[in-house]
């Protein structure tokens, strides 16, 4: 069992500190110029690792607008662009794409990879299927939110997404607008993260909690998706990684429809320390002694369920996908060694990955549909990367 660094102010902070970010690299170091990537050659076939569950994935977009909500960032409606991933009756069919043509020639040029061919990212091989129907299931679907990092898009969490649905969950990945980027909307409007600029983080994670509120309504109201009566919103689970993880917290106190949360590597604000909750509550640090503001406030408020896991060699975004998908274009070398390890740590970006699929996945069995699970027990003794954090020693 190891103890937490003291709190410092993290060098990971930065991640939010600015909008002239990587979204290749995850959204917290500033991209290296064009020219460190310009003998880079056309990039191989990349594919997401596959899911090791049982089920085949489907997944399908939504496009929600809730008319009753002022956008806090530039005011209209509230717009928000959602995907679902869910166990599938069947694989036939093609794989969905990763990321439109708009959105991966946007990402490519914001990062000054645009020397590759616009589509790179549209092509990288998914393990999902596009509307094809779900499994049903006694009970209805496990429903988990998944609410990304500043400037990220949810596609950078599918293979998370495909891990859990390949185990019968239903997970919706959320845009919230104007904190992703890239994003295109039906319009064909394509748009950045504007509110990174703003750098008002608390409000943002308030604005997020808020959305899931929408989100779930939208689902149970039973128009958003024709099968929407197969998931289970009253007792949903929700994770998020950095911005994120703070809307997960903020839900846990704000929306008695979301039972469990998972924080990836997120920070807590204010307003998501206020008051106890005794909702079950789960933190995976990353292992560079890096802490994010708030972790031992909002510990000390939590008087049910509740782990605090280091994964030792981690760093920022091993919950993502772009760590795996940097090394198979063979774009590590553009960023420095010390900008790696700060967004992957020193492990495989792969197993780090797995790592982090694997804990959730027994998490939220554990919390949503009671299995019993040794490796949320004995986190260590399953995997020796995952150390359970005493902060109260």
């Amino acid at each position: 069992m190891r103890h937490p660094a003291r709190p410092t102010p993290p060098v990971l902070i930065t991640a939010l500190a600015t909008a002239a970010v990587t979204v290749v690299a995850g959204c917290t170091v500033a991209a290296q110029p064009a020219a460190a990537a310009e003998s880079i050659a056309v990039p191989p076939a990349a594919a997401l690792p596959e899911p090791t569950g049982p089920s085949p994935v489907g997944t399908t977009e939504l496009h929600l607008v809730d008319t009753d909500r002022e956008d806090i960032w530039f005011g209209g409606d509230r717009e928000l662009m959602v995907t679902l991933w869910y166990p599938a009756r069947t694989d036939a069919g093609r794989a969905a794409p990763y990321l439109t043509e708009a959105e991966s020639e946007a990402v490519l040029a914001q990062e000054g990879y645009d020397h590759l061919p616009a589509d790179t990212l549209t092509r990288v091989r998914t393990n999902a299927v596009a509307d094809v129907p779900p499994l049903r299931a006694d009970g209805g679907l496990p429903l988990v939110v998944f609410s990304p990092g500043a400037g990220m898009s949810r596609t950078w969490t599918s293979a998370f997404a495909e891990e859990l649905a390949s185990h019968g969950f239903a997970v919706a990945g959320v845009d919230h607008r104007h904190e992703a980027a890239a994003v295109e909307f039906p319009d064909g409007l394509v748009e950045r993260c504007g509110a990174c600029e703003t750098q008002r983080w608390e409000d943002g994670a308030v604005n997020r909690a808020d959305d899931v509120t929408f989100l779930l309504d939208e689902l149970e109201r039973g128009e958003t998706w024709r099968w929407s009566d197969l998931l289970d919103t009253e007792r949903a689970g929700m994770a998020g990684h950095s911005w994120g993880g703070a809307a997960t917290a903020q839900a846990l106190l704000t929306e008695d429809r979301v039972y469990a949360g998972l924080n990836l590597d997120g920070p807590y604000y204010p307003a998501q320390l206020e008051g106890e909750t005794d909702k079950p509550l789960a933190l995976l640090a990353n292992g560079q002694g890096q802490p994010w503001e708030g972790w031992g406030e909002r510990w000390a408020g939590l008087t049910g369920w509740r782990q605090w896991i280091e994964v030792t060699g981690s760093g920022h975004s091993n919950a993502v996908d772009r760590g795996v998908l940097m090394e198979q274009f063979g774009l590590r070398g553009t960023l420095t060694p010390e900008q790696w390890r700060a967004q992957f740590g020193d492990l495989p970006v792969e197993h780090g990955l797995d790592l982090v699929r694997a804990y959730a996945t027994a998490y939220f069995d554990h919390h949503l549909r009671g299995g019993e699970q040794p490796l949320l027990d004995d986190p260590e003794g399953v995997h020796p990367e995952l150390v359970v954090v005493d902060p109260e020693a």
